[in-house]
């Protein structure tokens, strides 16, 4: 009998998915192992007994249900099983034994103080995907604490200790038993025939070679950031272990719950697994901050197109002159050095040239290259005086900083920063607010030349790599820098508009959604049967996501002057074409059903028109139902109305008109499967039909 325990947030029903693991033995032997558990079993002490309390087998022998009541001797203070007024827990448990299908479905729950704490479990025993003869496990589980007599903490820290001792031991327990198996000579347990009930038992037969698998089915999908086709893979114990490093089961629980909750809302464009779980570090696994940031990087890549920047853009020649940053070799553990000589570049200079948003870009086109690996900066200081310290040129860094940690986090393994000046402290109060406190620790700064000796970087970097510029024989291709021309400078207007450029020079458009104040998108359509397409993701809030169709055109775009509460809207992203005194079903036709968006979610559809005329796409703001009066309002509902009590929501979009055939090449093209695609029979029968691109 396994116990959950799980982080607990009060009045919070926490919730826990492990791992697939794989038992490579045949489904049949391995149930045989795990009946071996009971009534007791020494290799888990807490355990101390079971009784049946209800059996049952179908006619054919095929499927057996079996309930138990567990009794568990669970290691807590004794004040507190005083105060308790117990000495074991009692958990009931109900298996269901399908020979047929070969599947063990085991349900569990708390008898003991099931008003005060609900602990439920659900496990899975099933034949691999792949391979018959392999077993595979799997378990969720949720925990509940209400209330217990003030030591809710106490009961979330024992419950959390008992779990994680006990699920290091389930496969060892498993395992265990198979070998007592095979001790015994049973190696072999025939599958289950509708006579085999009559058949006498098996006799033990020699042990097997280990079957040989191709490929393992449960392993995740190997993809680009945003590129990945969704599949229902799930991950491996072992995988995990090998390519993710060493886990918690709470890490692992996280890890797995952020990565379906992707697949689920982001419609196959889901990070690497190394990603994702670089933002759950990054925030010490707190699900809830980490799928924000994550979200929140995921829109950031889309909008500036990142994924494509090492083929779309080249850095301007200036930026290949003066800007002295470069890759250079590798660290002592092969991990990638790039070298930057801060102190050597004209920050200003480059600012002036080129603007703020071309650095920015550049920062982007070199963290593009950046793998799922640790990498090692050098950043050296010599040079660095208080013209360094000019304000946009600060900002310019600040923003580097600000892009840097939000969307690549955890991939600095050490940062150097060598001969540091007395100017340095300076800088340092001004930058260090930006950057996380897990970042700031893997920093180490030497003054002058204490970096040359033991300590320093011989400590870390090949003495035959280390460049010439810092006492090593190896030259270094990295730009030396020096003052950008002054001719090279532009003026204050055309930086802004280059600026401007940059920044908007993406197929997306951003607009805000304010209570009362929806955002409009109106499209024309000159032939029937045409296809709009969409592509938006909620950066912030909930929507809701109509299309209307109308025989005559809006009156001009009217732009809300005033959002709910008098917030003003900004200039440009907040359009309403819907007159008010238009009535839906007689100026205006719903042709899709609403689609409510969550934040976070990423949104693919296609609509094929019926009509010629005008099609209205509306975003508006979601409004949480009231709750009933004669029921208290559920925790979600009141957390969901807080979350979006500022009344603004904000998408970012994209939308495009294909005629029927286009669309038909582009998804042969393709090669993606369609979830629905059908013409709506009447003004809103059909629901939003989703294709991947």
């Amino acid at each position: 009998m396994t116990v959950v325990g799980v982080t607990i947030i009060p009045i919070m029903v926490q919730k826990y998915q492990s791992p697939v693991r794989v038992y490579k033995h045949p489904f049949e032997l391995v149930m045989a192992a795990y009946e071996r558990r009971f009534p007791t079993c020494h290799l888990i002490p807490m355990f101390v007994a079971s009784d049946v309390v209800d059996e049952e087998t179908s006619e054919d022998g095929s499927t057996n249900r079996i309930e138990r009541r567990c009794a568990l001797d669970v290691d807590a203070p004794r004040l507190l099983k005083r105060i308790a007024g117990v000495d074991y827990v009692y958990f009931i448990q109900k298996n269901t034994l399908n020979r047929k299908e070969r599947t063990l479905h085991i349900e569990s729950h708390n008898e003991t103080f099931s008003n005060r704490v609900i602990i439920h479990e659900t496990c899975c025993y099933s034949v691999h995907p792949e391979n018959e003869d392999w077993t595979c496990f799997e378990q969720t589980a949720s925990l509940d604490i209400k209330s217990f007599f003030g030591f809710e903490s106490t009961v979330e820290k024992i419950a959390m200790k008992q779990y994680a001792s006990s699920i290091k031991k389930g496969k060892e327990i498993i395992e265990y038993y198979l070998k007592e198996l095979e001790d015994e000579g049973i190696t072999h347990v025939p599958r289950w025939t509708p006579s085999s009930l009559s058949l006498p038992l098996p006799r033990p037969t020699s042990l097997s070679s280990p079957p040989v698998l191709p490929k393992l089915a449960i392993t995740p999908a190997v993809s680009i950031p945003l590129a990945a086709e969704a599949k229902d893979d799930k991950l491996d114990a072992d995988y995990i272990k090998r390519y993710l490093g060493d886990l918690t089961p709470l890490q692992e629980s996280c890890l797995i719950r952020l990565r379906k909750w992707l697949q689920e809302t982001h419609k196959g464009k889901i990070p690497k697994d190394e990603h994702i779980l670089r933002f759950l570090r990054a925030r010490d696994f707190n699900m809830d901050k980490a799928r924000e940031i994550l979200c929140q990087s995921l829109t950031w890549r889309k909008q500036h197109q990142v994924d494509y920047l090492l083929e779309t853009w080249s850095s301007p020649q200036v930026l290949q002159d003066y800007y002295t940053g470069g890759w250079h070799h590798h660290d002592r553990d092969g991990r990638p050095l790039y070298i930057l000589r801060l102190g050597q570049m004209d920050t200003k200079g480059l600012v002036r040239a080129l603007g703020e948003e071309s650095l920015l870009r550049h920062v982007r086109n070199t963290t593009s290259n950046v793998r799922p690996v640790s990498v090692w900066i050098t950043v050296d200081l010599e040079g660095l005086n208080m013209r360094h310290l000019w304000r946009p040129g600060v900002k310019a860094l600040l923003r580097i900083i600000e892009v840097v940690e939000a969307n690549y986090p955890e991939t600095l393994g050490r940062l150097l920063i060598l001969r540091a000046p007395r100017v340095f402290p300076v800088l340092w109060t001004l930058v260090s607010p930006f950057i996380d406190e897990n970042t700031r620790k893997k920093f180490l700064i030497y003054a002058g030349n204490d970096y040359q000796g033991p300590g320093g970087l011989v400590d870390y970097i090949d003495k035959e790599i280390i460049p010439d510029f810092l006492g090593g024989e190896c030259m270094c291709e990295v730009p030396e820098g020096g003052l950008v021309p002054k001719s090279m400078y532009r003026t204050a207007e055309e930086l802004e508009n280059e600026d401007v450029r940059l920044w908007t020079e993406t197929i997306y458009q951003s607009a805000s959604i304010f209570k009362g104040a929806p955002h409009e998108l109106l499209i024309e359509i000159i032939d029937a049967s045409s296809v709009i397409t969409w592509d938006f993701d909620v950066c912030k809030g909930d929507v809701v996501f109509n299309i209307y169709h109308s025989k005559r055109a809006p009156q001009a775009p009217r732009k809300d002057p005033l959002g709910a509460h008098g917030i003003t809207s900004p200039g440009g992203n907040n359009v309403q074409l819907i007159d008010k005194s238009w009535t839906l079903g007689q100026d205006y036709s719903m042709v899709e059903s609403p689609l409510t968006c969550k934040e976070g979610e990423s949104v693919q559809g296609s609509h094929i028109t019926r009509w010629p005329g005008f099609y209205i796409l509306q975003w508006k703001f979601h409004n949480m139902p009231a709750c009933s009066a004669t029921n208290l309002p559920r925790v979600d509902d009141v957390l969901a109305t807080l979350q979006v009590s500022s009344h603004k929501c904000k998408v970012m979009y994209y939308t495009e008109v294909l005629g029927s055939e286009d669309f038909r090449l582009l998804f042969s093209v393709q090669s993606t499967p369609v979830l629905s695609l059908t013409t709506p029979s009447s003004s809103s029968s059909s629901s939003c039909s989703v294709f991947f691109l």
